[in-house]
């Protein structure tokens, strides 16, 4: 079992930026593919960033491209999500989550562990 924790979610300005944390504890954290999904009011769960273990390749949904960085430190077992120029269409509840394997996917099912989700809300 893998538990993952999130934080640093909260309120902030249109054009402000904000730093999500997802610490994982539990099984290794080494050769897991790692990445953050988040979910607006009636909508479904939609993929945003993810990261390989290994190569560090990430992936980014187009919305978020150029704003959003991932990044992982596996030495404190934690990947972490850097959210810059946020929009009123970023609000959320942003989930980390983990695959048994080391090649990131976009693919919601794809992934075996999931946090309990931060709220990031965005205002205009």
């Amino acid at each position: 079992q893998v538990q993952l924790v999130e934080s640093g979610g909260g309120l902030v300005q249109a054009g402000g930026s904000l730093r999500l944390s997802c610490a994982a504890s539990g099984r290794t954290f080494s050769s897991y593919a790692m990445g953050w999904f988040r979910q607006a009011p009636g909508k479904e769960r939609e993929f945003v960033a993810a990261i390989s273990w290994g190569t560090g390749i990430t992936y980014y949904t187009d919305s978020v491209k150029g704003r959003f960085t991932i990044s992982r430190d596996n030495a404190k077992t934690t990947v972490y999500l850097r959210m810059n120029t946020l929009k009123p269409e970023d609000t959320a509840v942003y989930y980390c989550a983990a695959r048994i394997s080391p090649r990131a996917s976009t693919v919601v099912d794809e992934y075996n562990y999931w946090g309990q989700g931060t709220q990031v809300t965005v205002s205009s």
